[in-house]
């Protein structure tokens, strides 16, 4: 906020200072940030329905291009997750060079383009091409779109507004759904490569109209004072600025340019390895789950109606605990993540041990996902706030790459154990097992995570303070 003495904030001299990350706490919720969690939910529908749209359009494709083994099409299904390791680390640098709004905006061009082109193939071979490089519009959109939703978001709503506009994947993961169901029969699989392309591209103009650019990363990257000096009126009207006024982030670091190395310096060194460690443990297990959960319940007597409303079960659970954390992680900080692990390894081994019998099942495997992916959202909102504006949406962007490492590990090592022979306790007893992991990664991440923005909360005062006295 603006203030000429720590006291009185709104009497201003000539050569007042802004701190920034207070004036966005104490502005709270106000149209800027409410209007940019919308836009942001809208484009993460974008995310959402791409993830899901192939497995829609795939019967309709194995019959229209004669396609004698199913499982010709496992490349195609996984080629958007190679993409997308290469995409997060992009885009996440685009981000922190030219703009969350630019790498927003490029990311949903790259999905739109290379999508709707899918609808034009005749073979898989082009189509495993096309959906490689869908995966890199796919891999940046998540990590930018969290760097500025997080950079606007008041410090005791973080976490809050951040899964909010998250959980525009989960609607938008339903939306193919009706589109296969409506459209599909009319006018063929085309019309969902069709839709899922026009979308994103329609999102541009939405995010060129209707966000803002970040007003934290205009300060670091030493943009237009013009630009800051209106968005900040915008988060406090009837703000004064005067044309001596500076506008600081005092807690923050400042990186120039962009190297790897930068998410080692300092407390990072640390930090950065264990969030990685964090982010493949859980997705080895999320992943071998939703792959394989219908098949393995089937397995074990349960009928196949039920077994695909249990999976269903689990999402639906995913979406309330990852409300319910980030309020927690707001009121209570990070640590709460350690406890979601912890809960989560009995939480999905005990899917094993009541498989059978029905009037336990459904009530488990929504804990189960109510604690898994609440720990996905956690992890992803933690990032956010942990690393400085100058390399936000990289190191979101790397954490989210290295990840993928394990969402494509997880469905393999599922086919291995039941390839193996193992019994349905005996796998999901293995599945728990990466989370176990995880839980003894994030007591130390959670810790020196907390530390860390402990410090940033305690070096916005006095740097406030000093700025004022000079």
């Amino acid at each position: 906020m603006v203030e000429s003495s720590p006291a009185n904030p709104g009497n201003m001299s000539q050569n007042d200072t802004v701190d920034v990350s207070r004036l966005v706490d104490d502005s709270g919720l106000n149209p800027l940030n409410v209007g940019l969690v919308i836009v942001g939910f809208f484009v993460v529908l974008v995310d959402g329905y791409d993830l899901v749209a192939l497995g829609y359009a795939a019967p309709a494709l194995i019959k229209a291009w004669n396609i004698p083994n199913k499982a010709a099409l496992g490349p195609v299904f996984s080629a958007s997750l190679f993409g997308m390791l290469a995409g997060a680390p992009l885009f996440g640098y685009v981000g922190d060079r030219l703009g969350r709004k630019a790498a927003i905006i490029g990311a949903c061009l790259t999905l739109g383009v290379f999508t709707s082109a899918a609808a034009l193939t005749t073979s898989l071979r082009p189509l495993l091409y096309l959906r490689l490089l869908t995966g890199f519009g796919l891999g940046g959109l998540i990590p930018t779109l969290i760097a500025i939703t997080i950079e606007y978001a008041p410090r005791r709503m973080r976490a809050t507004l951040v899964t909010i506009m998250y959980s525009g994947i989960t609607f938008g993961a339903a939306v193919p759904g009706a589109v296969s169901a409506w459209l599909v029969p009319r006018f063929g699989w085309q019309v969902l490569f069709l839709f899922g392309g026009l979308f994103p591209l329609l999102m541009c103009g939405a995010v060129a109209r209707f966000m803002p650019e970040s007003i934290k990363y205009l300060i670091v990257s030493g943009r237009s004072q013009a630009k800051v000096s209106a968005l900040a009126a915008r988060l406090k009207p009837g703000l004064v600025i005067n044309p001596g006024t500076r506008f600081v982030l005092p807690e923050e670091g400042n990186y120039r340019g962009f190297s790897p190395r930068y998410l080692f310096t300092g407390d990072l060194a640390a930090i950065t390895p264990l969030l990685w460690l964090c982010y493949t443990a859980v997705l080895v297990s999320y992943f071998l789950l939703v792959s394989w959960m219908p098949t393995l319940l089937t397995a074990a007597s349960v009928p196949a109606g039920k077994a695909a409303i249990a999976t269903a079960i689990f999402q639906i659970g995913g979406m309330i605990g990852s409300l319910i954390l980030s309020w927690l992680i707001d009121q209570r900080g990070l640590r709460i993540i350690s406890l979601m692990f912890a809960m989560a390894v009995p939480a999905v081994a005990l899917i094993g041990y009541v498989g059978g019998a029905e009037f336990l099942l459904i009530p488990v495997i929504f804990f189960a996902g109510f604690c898994v992916l609440s720990i996905l959202t956690g992890l992803t909102v933690s990032t956010a706030m942990i690393y400085p504006t100058s390399i936000r949406a990289n190191g979101s962007g790397w954490a989210i790459a290295i990840g993928r490492f394990g969402a494509m590990v997880g469905p393999m090592l599922g086919g291995w154990l039941i390839e193996m022979g193992l019994g349905f306790k005996e796998v999901l007893a293995v599945t728990a097992s990466p989370i176990a992991v995880g839980f003894l990664a994030s007591l130390l991440y959670t810790s020196l995570g907390s530390h860390r923005l402990r410090a940033q909360e305690l070096a916005q005062a006095p740097a406030v303070s000093q700025a004022l006295a000079e």
